[in-house]
C-alpha cells in the first residue's frame, strides 16, 4: 500500500463517517519497502493539489520518514528545462516509492484497526461494527 492511498482513506464504520478523527487512519507496526516506480513529474504536480498536506505530514511523523510541513508549490518541482528538482525525486520517493507491507491502520476516533498483509489492507468489517 504506497503513502498516497493512505490520503484518500479514512474508516468504514458507518458512525466514523462524520468525525474528523477517522481522517487519517494512522499506521501502527508498519513494515515499510520501497519500490522502484518510474518517475512523473506530469503526475506530482496534477496530485499536489488533491493531497490533504497535513495529513501527510501527519503519516510521515509517525512513520518517521522526512517531509516538509509546507506543501511546495508545483513551479518547485522542476527546474532548469523542465528537470525535477531533488524536492520532486523525495515527494515522488515518499509517495509513490514507500509502500506499506505490513502492520496495521488504526481509525482515531473509534480505534479500529484494519489488517495490513502483503501490502494490502483488509477493510471488511465484521457483521456487527457495519
Amino acid at each position: 500500500m504506497k503513502l498516497l492511498t493512505l490520503n484518500f482513506l479514512t474508516c468504514a464504520r458507518r458512525t466514523c463517517k462524520s468525525s474528523p478523527l477517522s481522517f487519517p487512519l494512522h499506521p501502527c507496526d508498519a513494515e515499510l519497502e520501497i519500490a522502484d516506480v518510474d518517475f512523473s513529474l506530469d503526475f506530482l504536480r496534477n496530485i499536489l493539489p488533491r493531497l490533504e498536506w497535513d495529513a501527510m505530514v501527519a503519516l510521515c511523523s509517525e512513520l518517521s520518514l522526512p517531509l516538509s510541513a509546507t506543501v511546495p508549490a508545483a513551479a518547485e518541482l522542476s527546474g532548469a528545462g523542465d528537470e525535477p528538482t531533488q524536492s520532486a525525486k523525495d515527494l515522488h520517493h515518499l509517495l509513490l516509492e514507500t509502500n506499506i507491507t505490513a502492520g496495521k491502520l488504526v481509525c482515531g476516533n473509534c480505534g479500529h484497526e484494519y489488517a495490513i498483509k502483503e501490502g494490502i489492507a483488509n477493510f471488511l468489517l465484521p457483521a456487527h461494527m457495519v
